[in-house]
């Protein structure tokens, strides 16, 4: 299950749009531009999503939808149910994530439980640890969900006019180190309008804030039926 995980993450795409690697400090109107931006990527409220036409990547091309779909109560905290779903052309390559997590981005916060779901097999849920494990491991793979805790470090080229399938936005640019553009704006949930890099391109072609979970049956519990492995 972990490494097919790992490959349904590779498969939605996010590498493109959540990795920006370090870049050099900002001009003071630039990185206040960007801190102000960088509060909205990565964040959306409950029934909120966002949907792209999705590019290479090793994908095929597709449709990506981020959405949060639901909350928990764990302890005095509430948790968050944000929801990575991939519809390929290629059907193998189709699958749904849901993680359980304080945020998105967050690197601090490991996920407490994941939800995984491929194609017409049966979803399957993994909590505590094994989950906070997988969440990561998959991160370090993908470099996916991590945007949001990178962006204040990406280099801002302008604020620019974008037309994408959704609209047309005002939107911040910015680009990475090795060569990725990501167009970014407040208005959008979740904030992504449109990235370009060499992993694959995103367009948005819609929002709205009516999202459901796309999992509609009850997982099988697997935790009981992975174990740690030993340190």
């Amino acid at each position: 299950m972990k490494h097919r995980l790992h490959t349904l993450l590779a498969s939605l795409g996010l590498a493109a749009i959540l990795g920006l690697p370090a870049a050099a400090p900002l001009p003071a109107q630039s990185a206040t531009d960007l801190a102000d931006v960088c509060k909205s990527v990565g964040d959306a409220k409950l029934g909120q999503w966002a949907s792209f036409d999705a590019t290479g990547a090793g994908s095929g091309g597709g449709t990506l939808r981020l959405a949060l779909v639901g909350t928990e109560r764990v302890g005095d905290s509430t948790l968050y149910w944000f929801e990575v779903s991939f519809a390929g052309k290629d059907p193998g390559r189709s699958g749904t994530v849901q993680i359980l997590s304080s945020s998105l981005a967050s690197r601090s916060a490991p996920p407490r439980a994941l939800i995984v779901k491929y194609g017409q097999q049966p979803a399957m849920k993994v909590s505590g640890e094994m989950a906070g494990m997988m969440g990561e491991k998959g991160r370090e793979n993908t470099q996916a969900f991590d945007f949001a805790a990178r962006c204040n470090s990406a280099r801002v080229v302008g604020w620019e006019s974008v037309s994408v399938p959704a609209g047309t936005f005002r939107a911040l640019h910015m680009t990475t180190v090795d060569g990725g553009d990501v167009w970014a704006s407040r208005d959008v949930p979740f904030g992504l309008v449109k990235t370009h890099a060499k992993q694959g391109d995103l367009a948005l072609t819609g929002r709205g804030a009516d999202a459901k979970s796309s999992i509609t049956e009850k997982p099988v519990d697997m935790s009981g039926m992975m174990t740690l492995p030993k340190r």
